[in-house]
């Protein structure tokens, strides 16, 4: 009986122990007050030549999503503009395990479904957080999550928002299983606020940062597709297909903070 106490203590210390270890085997990020924090802004640049826009054709609900009537979607994988400025690129600090309060924009935790599309592409959520998802479209979306969150929720509804917690760091696919093969998007469920998404002119900026020697990386979700697999059309109950993507792809700089300073990183990104 003894022997079996004491192997039942371990079991529990061992689980109390596992249980408290954060994603990616770091510490949890702890707010700290930042009074001498710096800034790090900088710009995504694409070099060389630019890649064919990945499109496809919109085959259903044409009314709800492509009411302009254009015939084809762009797939929102890859948007460079006309001086190679390179938007939706997520910048983020390596590491970091203590700073600022959260400060994600709101917008980024609120997932819309609007003339099938994932509205934003983009989106940011703490770890333990969650994700608040509804569909403007009069037609039937789903959000089906792949990665470090598993759901696959149905929207016949219009403007009814779901929550779902987003419990693990790191990245979640997102697909529509509803027959409209080019709705993708990304979420990115973070373990610290360092986190930045370049707008349209490819710039970004990072507030707030403790002063330190930092890496600093440069994220983008690929935008090739790597292969097509079979997949039912829950709404009409036939066959079409699911499209995955490329791997990501990454780039690092490092960079140094001093107290109250602005540091400029710009990243140069290409297919090589």
């Amino acid at each position: 009986m003894k022997s079996r106490q004491i192997i039942y203590g371990l079991a529990v210390l061992l689980a109390g122990v596992i249980g408290a270890i954060p994603a990616h085997g770091q510490a949890a990020y702890q707010v700290v007050s930042v009074p001498d924090g710096g800034v790090i802004t900088g710009a995504v640049k694409w070099t060389g030549e630019k890649p064919k826009p990945l499109t496809l054709q919109i085959t259903k609900d044409q009314a709800t999503c492509d009411p302009d009537h254009v015939g084809t979607r762009d797939l929102d994988r890859l948007e460079i503009a006309a001086d190679g400025a390179v938007a939706n690129t997520v910048i983020f600090l390596r590491g970091i395990s203590q700073g600022k309060a959260w400060d994600l924009p709101d917008a980024r935790k609120h997932l819309d479904q609007r003339q099938c599309r994932y509205i934003p592409h983009i989106s940011l959520v703490p770890v333990g957080a969650d994700l608040s998802i509804k569909s403007s479209d009069p037609i039937l979306h789903t959000v089906h999550m792949i990665g470090v969150a598993d759901y696959n929720l149905p929207f016949p509804m219009v403007d009814v928002t779901v929550n779902r917690t987003m419990h693990k760091a790191g990245v979640v696919d997102l697909k529509c299983n509803a027959g409209h093969i080019w709705m993708n998007g990304i979420v990115m469920v973070v373990a610290h606020p360092y986190y930045a998404i370049t707008d349209e002119h490819g710039e970004f900026r990072i507030s707030d940062v403790p002063p330190g020697e930092y890496e600093i990386v440069a994220w983008h979700e690929g935008w090739k597709v790597s292969r097509e697999e079979p997949v039912l059309d829950v709404g009409t109950q036939t066959k079409t297909k699911r499209l995955f993507y490329t791997d990501p792809e990454t780039w690092q700089k490092k960079v140094s903070v001093s107290a109250g300073g602005h540091a400029v990183v710009d990243f140069q990104i290409s297919e090589h």
